[in-house]
């Protein structure tokens, strides 16, 4: 330690390279050497709160560098960041839940002293309690020595047996252990209660404080290492927790904010989906319908070829037969000239015939 302590102050006189030879290049500095004290990068180093107290922790063994700690609090938030303060916190944690055990001690002390009904055994009373507890020592260990030599020996039974007895031996003697422990703590309530001065304990650091004292001694108490050191380890780690809710929270946020976002994304292009599936839709309905009226005008169109072919067809058939009629009415008629003519022509031949022959007749 004396060695270490000489290395940092030489460090810190002729600087972190004073070894280095003028030709060598010197080491690049980085927060994440494992000489640095992890715990002074991220706050403080609880070593350095509590020299000279009931609570020293002693030298710390790594180095404590301002510039290492400049480096750490300039780079960016990371995961390795993150064991650096997960470490300080399970650190100040242990302490405190170390200090808190202390507390509830301290209170329920001062409870068993404020319990005056509680039996209070005489000294004579003690003194044979702690006789019979010496008593039940040796038995003990004779009974433990006896154990092992039997299990040696390999009666494992009556080691077992002899174990048992031994254990029904120290819940005799942790029962009078505790009886003199609270003749003691009555004693304590007894005496505080003959001078008269009621404590209490510092929810802090568990020290016991006199109700009412002076002034002057309780801010000598809140001003000592050991309630500092405690007060600044709880403020460090609710800083440290409010910190990361914090980010949780904002977190929290921005990953609402996103899902939100994504909601609207998805429902615009839902949206904008349904609009083109209603265009499209429509755009079917507009096809359907010109390809309707195409179809009608097509239809209207053969309708009206169809009327108009059937109406040639029609006079065409009115022409032919009314050209059959005329045909038929002349035919008929160039029957009637005809006979008329044969007739006529009979009648001639027939006078011609009559008159030759009556020429002849004469």
């Amino acid at each position: 330690m004396a060695a270490a302590a000489a290395a940092a102050l030489l460090d810190e006189l002729m600087g972190r390279n004073r070894n280095v030879l003028p030709n060598e290049k010197p080491k690049e500095l980085n927060w994440e050497d494992p000489e640095f004290c992890k715990l002074y990068l991220v706050k403080f180093c609880p070593h350095d709160l509590f020299v000279n107290t009931r609570a020293d922790l002693g030298a710390c063994s790594r180095v404590h560098d301002d510039e290492a700690r400049e480096l750490y609090e300039k780079a960016q938030y990371s995961y390795r960041k993150q064991q650096y303060e997960d470490e300080f916190i399970r650190f100040c944690q242990s302490m405190l839940n170390e200090v808190e055990r202390k507390i509830v001690k301290g209170k329920q002390r001062l409870a068993l002293i404020g319990k005056t009904e509680a039996p209070t055994l005489t000294p004579a009373q003690t003194q044979r309690n702690e006789e019979q507890i010496a008593l039940l020592t040796e038995k003990i260990n004779k009974l433990v020595e006896e154990a092992e030599q039997s299990g040696i020996q390999g009666n494992v039974e009556q080691a077992q047996g002899l174990m048992r007895l031994c254990d029904q031996l120290k819940e005799e003697r942790e029962t009078l252990r505790k009886s003199n422990d609270n003749s003691h703590y009555n004693q304590t309530a007894e005496l505080a209660a003959a001078q008269e001065k009621q404590m209490e304990v510092c929810d802090v650091c568990g020290a016991f404080l006199i109700v009412g004292d002076a002034q002057q001694r309780i801010d000598d108490h809140l001003m000592g290492k050991q309630h500092v050191g405690y007060a600044r380890l709880k403020t460090a780690l609710q800083e440290i927790m409010a910190k990361r809710e914090k980010a949780r929270d904002e977190k929290e946020q921005k990953r609402d904010e996103d899902r939100k976002q994504r909601a609207r994304a998805n429902d615009e292009i839902e949206r904008r989906r349904r609009d083109g599936d209603r265009e499209r839709d429509r755009e079917r309905d507009r096809d359907r319908d010109r390809e309707r009226d195409k179809r009608r005008r097509r239809d209207e169109e053969k309708n009206r070829h169809d009327s108009h072919r059937n109406s040639n067809y029609r006079s065409r058939s009115q022409s032919r037969d009314h050209h059959d009629r005329h045909r038929e009415e002349d035919y008929r008629r160039h029957n009637r000239d005809r006979g008329n003519r044969d007739h006529r022509n009979s009648n001639s031949h027939n006078r011609r015939r009559h008159r030759s022959r009556s020429r002849s007749h004469k």
